[in-house]
């Protein structure tokens, strides 16, 4: 089958075997992929795979299952979307079927194709891990990436005030959109979002160059969850100001959990965040469809860093 493989640096379609359906999984023909900056660093060399885990790219799916266990909750036919650890961006890919949920009330298999990592990610860092509720003043940083609309969204569907930083002013306006109260341009220094908060929660993929201002800007008892380091990974903080505040810092990955903890997060974005799709208070974002012989530029899309939402592979 063909599938999307890094090849000296890029994405490149290249012939692989098909792969071999476990117990307990179902194989899905994949219609359409989410492009995640994951996939990226994967190219790049600087994100491998997880062991055993398939070196074709992509992080989610949705398709059509055309092989499931008898007796089971999926059945032939059924149009899903899936969470992956890889192996999304091919024609087939064999998934625990745990871990596929139907697609999101009112979304095309192109649309749903751009939900599953991006929504389970902002789901589990900002609402489990982060215990944001309502009352609460939340930030989230790189609030026009896909997984930034998609917190934006939740946060304003679940009626929680939220402030981002962004690169620009396309895309703080297009944040504000999505129903962010405000934010700051990062090239003005983030130092400005001292005045929105302090906040209960920071969704931070930036990592180094923003730790410093975010023990700053968190309120006491404050949630300041890691989740990247576009900005650097090394870094000197004051602890007091930890202690002082009861900040809770978490660092949180998705790809590496296992698989029982894939399903009980799947199984809440099922019962928490499907009702939202289904009410029509969250939109996918994917204003930008690729074929998958152009995965390349998407690639190169998705690098410069001015893409609002997400992008989608059409395979």
């Amino acid at each position: 089958m063909k599938a999307l493989q890094a090849v000296e640096k890029k994405p490149a379609i290249v012939d692989v075997a098909v792969p071999l359906r476990g117990a307990g999984q179902v194989r899905i023909r994949v219609a359409a992929t989410g492009v995640n900056r994951a996939d990226l660093l994967q190219v790049a060399g600087l994100y491998p795979p997880p062991p055993g885990v398939s070196d074709v790219l992509g992080l989610e799916c949705a398709g059509e299952i055309i092989e499931a266990d008898e007796g089971g909750r999926w059945q032939v036919g059924d149009l899903v979307c899936a969470l992956l650890a890889g192996g999304g961006m091919a024609e087939e890919v064999c998934v625990d079927a745990r871990h596929v949920l139907p697609l999101p009330p009112g979304l095309t298999l192109l649309e749903a194709a751009a939900v599953p990592e991006v929504y389970a990610t902002a789901w589990l860092n900002v609402f489990m891990l982060g215990e944001a509720k309502k009352g609460d003043r939340v930030l989230i940083h790189a609030g026009a990436s896909g997984v930034g609309s998609a917190a934006i969204q939740l946060c304003k569907a679940l009626d929680i005030d939220c402030w981002v930083s962004v690169g620009s002013q396309e895309r703080l306006d297009y944040c504000v959109g999505l129903g962010a109260k405000g934010g700051v341009i990062r090239g003005d220094g983030i130092e400005g979002l001292q005045e929105l908060g302090p906040f209960d929660v920071i969704l931070d993929p930036v990592g180094a160059s923003y730790a410093v201002q975010n023990l700053k800007m968190l309120a006491v008892d404050g949630r300041w969850v890691n989740i990247g380091l576009m900005g650097g990974r090394r870094v000197e903080l004051d602890l007091a100001q930890l202690l002082g505040k009861r900040i809770r810092l978490i660092g949180s990955t998705l790809r590496t959990r296992d698989d029982d903890f894939k399903a009980g997060l799947m199984a809440s974005l099922h019962d928490n965040v499907w009702p939202l799709f289904a009410a029509g208070k969250l939109d996918p974002q994917a204003g930008e469809v690729f074929g998958l012989a152009d995965a390349e530029q998407a690639f190169a899309r998705l690098a410069s860093n001015q893409v609002n939402g997400k992008l989608v592979l059409e395979l």
